[in-house]
């Protein structure tokens, strides 16, 4: 079998990942394919004063955020034709691990942890889906940011998925990790998809976390 599109979102033991990515980026290279690596937001977590853009550096001090990190530094130096590096920013969908945990803490009368110092945008499965479907179709390549395109204080956002759960009175649990705003938000500015790609925060909330 010789794909001629790959879509790496693998998870797993780190050391391994590096590895297979090693194998994908050569593949590419003497093949007629092109690999599209999911990549994160933390690969900028050690910026905190701004949103970060497409062309900005990347530094990270997670152990998370170097690791995509090493393999986005794979990628940068294939073809730019034979590659695209799709950051992503917290991913909140109706079956994902976020939500069920979070509606889980709700019912069991558990405390939910909320940043109230952490600002970021989001997105969900759906509308990465839709994305990520228009830049293969289209040929695209090179550095995306794909998530909403305002941005939003974690409490916040956490409440008004939690106002959706049902009539409880949730706990949450304030954490802060330092007395100012932080960012951890991905925006596009020079690779920018067309407006009915384009959603906000309040859509994600909306239409998509907790029909």
């Amino acid at each position: 079998m010789q794909p001629h599109i790959i879509i790496s979102a693998l998870r797993g033991h780190f050391a391994a990942q590096i590895i297979a990515h090693q194998h994908l980026t050569e593949y590419v290279l003497n093949h007629q394919a092109r690999l599209y690596f999911l990549s994160s937001a933390n690969v900028f977590d050690a910026y905190s004063k701004y949103p970060s853009y497409e062309t900005d550096k990347t530094l990270s001090e997670s152990i998370y955020g170097r690791l995509k990190i090493k393999i986005e530094n794979m990628l940068l130096r294939l073809p730019q034709e034979k590659m695209g590096i799709l950051r992503i920013p917290m991913v909140f969908g109706n079956g994902s691990p976020r939500i069920k945990e979070m509606k889980d803490l709700v019912l069991a009368n558990e405390p939910v942890e909320v940043f109230p110092n952490l600002i970021i945008n989001v997105t969900n499965d759906d509308k990465l889906t839709q994305q990520i479907h228009y830049i293969i179709n289209r040929n695209k390549t090179g550095v995306f940011h794909l998530g909403s395109k305002d941005l939003v204080h974690h409490e916040e956002f956490t409440k008004e998925i939690l106002d959706r759960v049902g009539t409880f009175n949730p706990i949450l649990k304030r954490v802060y990790t330092t007395n100012e705003d932080r960012y951890l938000a991905v925006l596009p500015k020079t690779n920018k998809l067309p407006k009915n790609l384009q959603f906000s925060y309040q859509e994600i909330i909306d239409h998509h976390v907790l029909k």
